[in-house]
């Protein structure tokens, strides 16, 4: 076993270390393309200069704000997103579902989907509003000015005018704000899915879904809020995370392991074996989950600093990374699992791509592929290590939320302050700073994050209960909290 471990520890210590040797010759290559980049950028966006004499040369003006023009590709791109991210919600469901007793499949399949219900209403009556409206001051929390999606289409003499949302207010290119809503909407909905996956089993029905609706006004909200506002304190502080990376898994994984204090472990944890019912369901779910996340990434290139080509090249770099680093943590799961514990296994090689996923959700439009592969090898170890722990410190974290989302969320959005190239630059290339940036929004994200889900347990803890009786989990939440059977 000790020659094994050691084994572990050598995967660990080459993926962490390559990227020192590989990235810096990326980083020079790079460095003169970012640079021409900038320029093409600057001169596209810069109005014309008469040109002066060569002894006084003018300097080029600044770029001037325009007003949003309906950009019908970025609108195209942005409502095929938003759908995809849709697609993963039920990719989730499958994913946890397939790993629980059969007794409970239905269950954890409904905590997902029951998810959609909830938030889908709650981000349209104050989510929105909350999230990505104008600040109320500190750069916290978005005002109610957006309520009920209020003033996102008016009338002009009987005709709907449409709101247009642009995140950088020196481009042309616009699209339907309702487009941008709906898009974060699937955001919302499935953040707090993930923490799901760390209660399935035991947790009452009733107590999870008012669970669902405070989290989300409560920590969701302000979060996104911080980092993807314009106005809010992490972004004008330039915190980088282009698609989810601290607002979503790193929010969730630390949430579901505040939540944890208070539910307690299953019944018969850990000496009873509680094997997935269904592998089978649970890949089907891991090959969904990769085809909407390509929405999810590639997406988000209309959200955050220096993105608005929501179908430019910037979702390009961002679809690349978004394939080639969940390849490379599922390759680095397996093998670090085949060395470990004897065998390759299939649950193995579909957590490892879920795991470069996460990691690579911060990152997937600030860095390039080189980086992307490295991302993705250290996420696959980096979070096998961190299920792995669940064992060590005897907590209960059924489908590994806090082991695959919270470690990987709060990996990826350091090591994104480690490699960013592109947008943006990191520690590689000589920016402490980013790095430092990097650190602050993940502890600031992930002490509010879970103080916040501690106080929502502990109040549901003491008022309608979190967990079913003892009888009932061992009958099996599908009976006992929905009166079905998942298999008859």
């Amino acid at each position: 076993m000790k020659f094994k471990l050691s084994f572990v520890a050598l995967l660990a210590t080459v993926a962490l270390s390559l990227p020192v040797a590989l990235l810096a010759e990326e980083v020079k290559t790079a460095a003169p393309a970012q640079a021409a980049l900038s320029s093409a950028q600057t001169a596209a966006l810069a109005p014309a200069v008469t040109a002066a004499p060569a002894a006084a040369p003018a300097t080029p003006a600044a770029p001037k704000n325009v007003d949003p023009v309906l950009n019908t590709g970025d609108t195209a791109w942005m409502l095929v997103s938003a759908a995809m991210v849709l697609f993963m919600i039920p990719g989730l469901a499958f994913f946890y579902g397939g790993m629980v007793r059969g007794k409970n499949v239905l269950s954890t399949i409904m905590h997902s989907f029951v998810a959609m219900g909830i938030v889908g209403v709650q981000w349209a009556v104050i989510g929105y509003s909350l999230s990505f409206g104008p600040d109320i001051g500190g750069g916290l929390l978005g005002n109610l000015s957006k309520a009920l999606l209020n003033g996102l289409i008016t009338f002009k003499d009987g005709n709907p005018v449409y709101a247009l949302f642009q995140n950088v207010p020196t481009a042309p290119g616009a699209i339907p704000e309702y487009v941008f809503a709906m898009f974060q909407c699937m955001f919302a909905m499935i953040t707090v899915a993930l923490i799901s996956g760390a209660l399935a089993e035991r947790v009452k029905f009733s107590a999870y879904c008012v669970f669902v609706l405070l989290w989300t006004t409560l920590v969701y909200d302000p979060l996104a809020h911080w980092v993807w506002m314009s106005d809010g304190w992490l972004f004008k502080k330039g915190a980088l995370d282009f698609a989810g990376g601290t607002v979503v898994h790193l929010s969730s994984g630390i949430s579901a392991l505040a939540f944890l204090i208070f539910l307690g472990k299953r019944h018969g944890f850990p000496h009873e074996r509680m094997a997935p019912h269904s592998l089978p369901l649970t890949m089907l779910g891991v090959g969904m989950l990769w085809f909407g996340w390509f929405g999810f990434n590639a997406g988000s290139a209309i959200v955050g600093a220096n993105c608005s080509d929501a179908a430019g090249g910037l979702a390009g770099l961002a679809f690349a990374t978004t394939t080639i680093a969940p390849a490379a943590g599922g390759l680095s799961w397996m093998i670090a699992e085949w060395i470990h514990a004897g065998k390759p296994s299939a649950l193995g090689f579909g957590s490892g791509v879920v795991a470069g996923l996460v990691v690579i959700t911060p990152a997937a439009g600030f860095v390039q592929p080189g980086a992307a592969i490295l991302m993705g090898l250290a996420a696959g170890v980096v979070c096998y290590g961190g299920v792995l722990l669940k064992a060590k410190l005897k907590y209960d974290d059924s489908l590994d939320a806090f082991g695959v989302h919270g470690v990987g969320g709060t990996f990826g959005a350091l090591t994104t302050g480690i490699f960013a190239t592109v947008g943006a630059t990191g520690l590689l290339s000589g920016n402490v700073s980013q790095f430092l940036t990097q650190v602050i929004a993940v502890v600031a994200a992930g002490a509010y994050a879970f103080i916040v889900t501690l106080v929502i347990a502990f109040v549901l803890h003491k008022t309608i209960g979190l967990r079913v009786e003892k009888e009932d989990e061992i009958m099996g939440l599908d009976q006992t909290q929905h009166s079905e059977s998942a298999y008859n």
